[in-house]
């Protein structure tokens, strides 16, 4: 890290020393850092997840299952992203809840690391929970360190700041999975908690160069807040105590019990936090139609997110059953399909930044709207590609490697064209009353679409059969085109905003 700090001029009120990081400030070495190693924890146990749930050697669980377990898993991370921005903002303050969520998930990857199927779900839940605490908080104090919105650095840092997510996200499968796959599981899932026992100690060692305002609690509670809180947690608790104790003693608990509940809260509480923000009379008229205009955007990326995420689940459980997963005659893990797209990631996002400027000067740029029907039909285009190993699988033989890498590929472009689009339409058409949690909505098409995916497979529906994934890649396509006829009706709700 010290060959990458270079004595440079600092704009008054930088955090930290009169070093800096490739031209910004110290603190951002020190999350980017954090953010990478907390990356290569969470997609290292995500490229073993679905694989060890499935494994003889694992849990041996059928794929209707392990997908359902693994979409309440990604769910409840972005789900959680909500409570924990809340946590940050009300309670601790961002640079506390990123040190507490780091020993949170170092502690759910040591708890799955222990061979026991008793102590895994309590695992899951650790990381879910510490992700969700990490993820709202840790971009907020990426933020902090520059001189507000104008700030002409401030672009740059958070590009330097993703950089550091998909370096993670290259690395772990790679290595995590390796050991995961041909040592031992457990190994695997210790592995990917040393790597978040690395990035808590680079925050820790390195949080004296982060903002004080970082160290500050925005909006605390007041006592009476503290207790109501307090008091509505504790009678929820007491509910699910009770009931989840009548039901493990009458003798009827099944896994369901679990899986049902979440699946469902992921899909009905995305619902209710619009629907509260929809109906909120402060809000003018014109943030009432940017918010009828962002329900579009947002019930197409569920959809979208619901595809795309599969490539972690669906796609790889596939894989590990029927896929040639050799180069040149040589086998690589099943887990390293899960490298494909940050690496495509980093080689493709500067091509499209370069390609979107290139048009934008020429005055041909595409509109938000177009982009986003684009990603969507992408997304539907690469599950229509999926058809093709699906059918080369039910006739007996092996699926070549280059079909799922293809598949990762049209996703990839998929994603440059939405994700980006997403995150910078929902900061745009945000109310004013609801700037500050608006990403976490944006987080929770996320969660709406994987928890749809994972209330298919607990009611029994069959993933990985060509009629299935043809009518989600038909759902997709037709979502994608209604966006694009409807975008003059869009572009009138959307306002001033483009």
């Amino acid at each position: 890290m010290a060959s990458s700090l270079t004595k440079d001029s600092v704009r008054p009120g930088t955090p930290g020393t009169g070093k800096t990081f490739f031209g910004h400030p110290r603190g951002l070495a020190t999350l980017f850092m954090t953010e990478m190693w907390e990356r290569f924890s969470y997609y290292g146990m995500r490229a073993l997840l679905p694989l060890y749930l499935v494994a003889p050697g694992g849990l041996h669980l059928n794929a209707g299952t392990a997908t359902a377990i693994y979409s309440v898993y990604v769910s409840l991370v972005y789900l959680l992203a909500m409570p924990g921005g809340w946590f940050g903002d009300r309670v601790w303050g961002p640079r506390r809840t990123v040190a507490v969520a780091g020993a949170v998930i170092m502690l759910g990857h040591l708890t799955l690391a222990l061979p026991s199927s008793g102590t895994f779900y309590a695992g899951l839940g650790l990381v879910a929970i510490g992700s969700g605490l990490l993820k709202a908080n840790i971009s907020t104090m990426v933020g902090h360190l520059y001189d507000g919105p104008d700030d002409p650095r401030r672009d740059g840092g958070f590009t330097v700041f993703y950089m550091g997510i998909n370096l993670g996200a290259f690395a772990a499968p790679l290595i995590i999975g390796t050991i995961g796959e041909n040592v031992n599981w457990h190994f695997g899932f210790a592995l990917a908690a040393l790597g978040m026992a690395l990035g808590l100690a680079q925050f820790l060692l390195g949080s004296r160069h982060l903002a004080d305002r970082s160290s500050l609690v925005p909006k605390p509670l007041s006592a009476e807040e503290k207790a109501r809180t307090l008091r509505k947690a504790a009678i929820w608790a007491g509910i699910a105590v009770v009931a989840y104790a009548v039901v493990g003693f009458s003798g009827h608990y099944t896994l369901n019990w679990i899986l049902v509940p979440l699946t469902l809260l992921g899909v009905i509480i995305p619902v209710m936090v619009l629907v509260n923000i929809k109906r909120d009379r402060e809000l003018d008229r014109p943030e009432q139609s940017k918010m009828s205009a962002y329900i579009w955007f947002f019930v197409a990326a569920a959809v979208f997110w619901m595809i795309y995420d599969q490539g972690g689940s669906t796609l790889s459980i596939f894989a590990d059953s029927s896929a040639d997963n050799t180069v040149l005659g040589w086998e690589f893990p099943v887990s390293w399909y899960q490298s494909v797209n940050p690496v495509l990631i980093m080689a493709l996002a500067p091509v499209f930044a370069w390609f979107w400027l290139a048009l934008n000067k020429r005055g041909k740029e595409p509109s938000t709207i177009v982009k986003f029907a684009s990603g969507l039909v992408l997304v539907g285009a690469s599950f229509f590609l999926f058809l093709a190993p699906l059918s080369i699988a039910e006739g007996g033989h092996k699926a070549a490697a280059m079909w799922l890498v293809a598949i990762y590929f049209v996703q990839t472009v998929g994603e440059l064209l939405l994700s980006p689009v997403g995150l910078s339409v929902t900061t745009k058409m945000a109310p004013a009353k609801y700037a500050s949690q608006m990403m976490g909505v944006w987080f929770l098409a996320v969660t709406a679409g994987d928890a749809t995916t994972g209330l298919l497979s607990i009611a029994g529906v069959d993933l990985n059969r060509t009629g299935i994934v043809a009518m989600e890649a038909a759902l997709a396509v037709v979502a994608g085109v209604a966006v694009w006829m409807y975008r003059k009706r869009v572009k009138e709700l959307m306002g001033d905003v483009r």
